[in-house]
């Protein structure tokens, strides 16, 4: 079982365009399936420049069985080019890049599960860790084509 996975979708957008929908993590909800809502923690509020790298931020997650809430750093943050973070700064890497593609941009949202994320698991869950980890895995595998689909749908609206 692998546990990263990548998928890119263009959107008839500028890399800075893309980058500023991306990278503001307060409209998470509107694209993503499972993360309902998120927020800077107090005193990492972006800058005028956008979100800073070592910013923490809080987000609510909620499926059919459970609301659950993750607390991540932002450990990417080059506009135009790539925004990422660590949820628990350290369990599981989440970002997007950004490169020109014709006239708009091709962007990739990629998901690793990292070890410190297993381990954590193997921890916490005992013998359910891996059911709990293959549910993890299929979330990503199922949520990321949905969120770059709703991503584009969402910035090319904005763009008429």
């Amino acid at each position: 079982m692998s546990y990263e996975h990548a998928e890119s979708i263009d959107i008839d957008a500028t890399p800075d365009t893309v980058y500023r929908v991306v990278s503001d993590v307060t409209r998470t909800g509107e694209w993503s399936p499972i993360c309902t809502a998120c927020w800077w923690d107090s005193g990492d509020e972006p800058g005028p420049d956008g979100p800073r790298v070592d910013a923490w931020f809080t987000g609510r997650n909620e499926k059919p069985s459970r609301t659950w809430e993750t607390r991540s750093v932002v450990v990417a943050a080059e506009p135009g080019r790539e925004f990422a973070w660590l949820v628990g700064g350290k369990y599981a890497r989440w970002g997007f890049t950004l490169e020109p593609a014709g006239d708009g941009t091709r962007l990739t949202e990629t998901w690793q599960f990292r070890d410190d994320g297993i381990a954590f698991f193997h921890e916490k869950y005992g013998d359910e860790a891996q059911a709990q980890i293959t549910d993890r895995v299929d979330a990503a595998h199922s949520g990321i084509p949905a969120t770059l689909a709703r991503i584009k749908s969402i910035i090319e609206a904005e763009q008429t």
